[in-house]
């Protein structure tokens, strides 16, 4: 019972190390950015949502909008 329990808390502690690899990844990841870059990405995205918004939203024309 006792080796059970040294494996679980193996796997745990080996989940535990991955994620952090993880996160540590990504932060480096998300920090290359300069500010001029994530402005544009930002503008972009909201450029996107616009036109997605404007294309759900019927029209004053729309013949289904009355």
């Amino acid at each position: 019972m006792g080796r059970a329990w040294k494996i679980v808390g193996l796997a745990g502690f080996v989940g535990v190390a991955a994620t952090g690899v993880v996160i540590a990844r990504a932060e480096r990841r998300r920090r290359a950015y300069t500010p001029d870059e994530i402005r544009d990405r930002l503008h972009a995205r909201l450029a996107e949502a616009e036109l997605a918004e404007a294309e759900l939203t019927p029209g004053p024309s729309d013949p289904q909008a009355r």
